[in-house]
């Protein structure tokens, strides 16, 4: 009955529009767009629409990325799309990251939540299982990186927009490779080449290291890839953390520290971080983000470079994305499709994020990011889109958060020596399975 109501009324508006076209006033389409509570999704219809008489719409975005230093970059953005789309007004709210996702779920369960807003990559799996985001059609994402488009694509529907992206590469000192006598990494580099490396880099010094990799979740889930493995079956109906793959996988991070210590272990870090002890000069090499380029710029007195990850039976490297979803119960789904979609692939949008040098767009065509190439250092710009042929995407479940704790925390216990590597990822099988229910 809903249904035919809409169709009604929207054959009604044609029939009023089809009259003051024939008077001669300037029309424009425009997509009318209604929301199907069953499924989230937003079915549209075009129609005309005499723009002149057009009210603007306000519609409300909240986001956690730009807090801390690119609030203006964020105006920007919105100053250009409102020159561009007259009709639509965007009311900006940012709250920092350690209050956005509890604010956020309260506001969601609430009935609270703004029309649009941003998440990460981790919650947004349990927000789309949760059906609590809007299926976003009727606007053209054909721009978009398809790895980043895939990770909010869920049972072929599209609940998020990758906003931006960020990888990580292996960066490396240069001023100590030369001393160790080492050639510099290359692409071709497998763990057995990094490895031996780093073991000629220690060789330098009592406090000098060849590498830290954290021995987290974050960075496991990558290295399993690295060597052919994974933490969850095929379809993601059982737990595979101590398969053998995985076992080989931890056990190459655990012995960097317990066995080769081409990494420091906690005595020898001495409360410095894996960044601060890499811009001191004592790290040879540093698997990280590329949002690391502009602190070691500044921080950095050696020569440093970057090169895609060295991976074992296969490459594999992180994938970071943040993406905006739809509140389903917005009464104005084109309007926030329109500017979720422009904030995402827009090319002018583009250009604003790489100016104020806040992450990449996730854009296809990596001509658009051609300025981005020409900022060094690092001279070797180019690996962070030759790494984007390596993109892994973590097992984002529901429990995702439950599941990298539990993780992490054996793995912490391996790198202490506390328990043995097969007893960490034992512990781990055991524990996700009796904690957590896939689907």
């Amino acid at each position: 009955m809903k249904k035919n109501r809409l169709f009604s009324l929207i054959a009604m508006a044609l029939a009023v529009l089809m009259v003051f076209t024939a008077c001669g006033s300037a029309a424009t389409t425009q997509t009318i767009a209604t929301e199907s509570k069953s499924t989230g999704s937003v079915e549209t219809a075009a129609v005309n629409e005499d723009a002149s008489s057009a009210e603007p719409v306000t519609i409300t975005y909240c986001n956690f990325n730009s807090s801390g230093g690119n609030e203006e970059t964020l105006a920007k953005m919105v100053a250009a799309f409102e020159e561009e789309h007259p009709n639509i007004k965007v009311e900006v709210e940012t709250i920092g990251y350690d209050d956005y996702f509890t604010q956020m779920q309260t506001r969601v369960a609430g009935g609270t939540a703004p029309d649009c807003y941003e998440l990460n990559i981790e919650n947004f799996a349990a927000y789309a299982n949760k059906g609590i985001l809007a299926e976003i059609t009727g606007v053209d994402v054909s721009g978009l990186n398809e790895t980043a488009l895939g990770a909010f694509n869920v049972d072929g529907k599209q609940y998020g927009l990758p906003e931006s992206f960020s990888n990580v590469v292996l960066i490396y000192n240069k001023d100590l490779f030369d001393q160790a006598g080492v050639a510099y990494p290359t692409n071709d580099w497998t763990q057995d080449d990094l490895q031996a490396a780093a073991e000629k880099i220690r060789a330098l010094g009592d406090d000098i290291f060849g590498i830290w990799q954290p021995i987290t979740y974050n960075e496991f889930f990558k290295v399993v890839a690295q060597y052919g493995g994974a933490l969850l079956n095929e379809d993601k109906t059982e737990f595979t953390i101590n398969s053998p793959e995985n076992l080989a996988a931890a056990t190459a991070l655990v012995d960097r520290v317990l066995v080769s210590n081409v990494q420091p272990n906690a005595v020898q870090q001495g409360g410095m971080g894996d960044w601060d002890m890499f811009m001191s000069g004592r790290l040879g090499m540093i698997p990280t983000g590329i949002w690391a380029f502009q602190t070691f710029t500044d921080g950095c007195d050696f020569e440093w470079d970057i090169v895609v990850e060295p991976g074992s039976t296969q490459k594999a490297t992180h994938f970071f994305s943040n993406c905006v979803v739809m509140n389903p119960e917005t009464k104005y789904p084109t309007e926030v499709a329109t500017w979720l979609a422009w904030l995402a692939s827009s090319t002018t949008s583009a250009d604003i994020r790489l100016e104020a040098g806040w992450d990449l767009p996730a854009l296809k065509d990596l001509n658009a990011l051609s300025s981005y190439l020409d900022i060094t250092p690092p001279d070797n710009r180019e690996a962070v889109f030759e790494s984007l042929d390596y993109l892994v995407m973590p097992p984002v479940i529901e429990d995702y958060a439950l599941m990298s704790d539990i993780i992490s925390q054996k793995l912490a216990a391996a790198a202490d020596g506390t328990i043995t590597v097969q007893e960490a990822l034992d512990q781990a099988q055991a524990e996700c399975e009796a904690q957590i229910t896939l689907d």
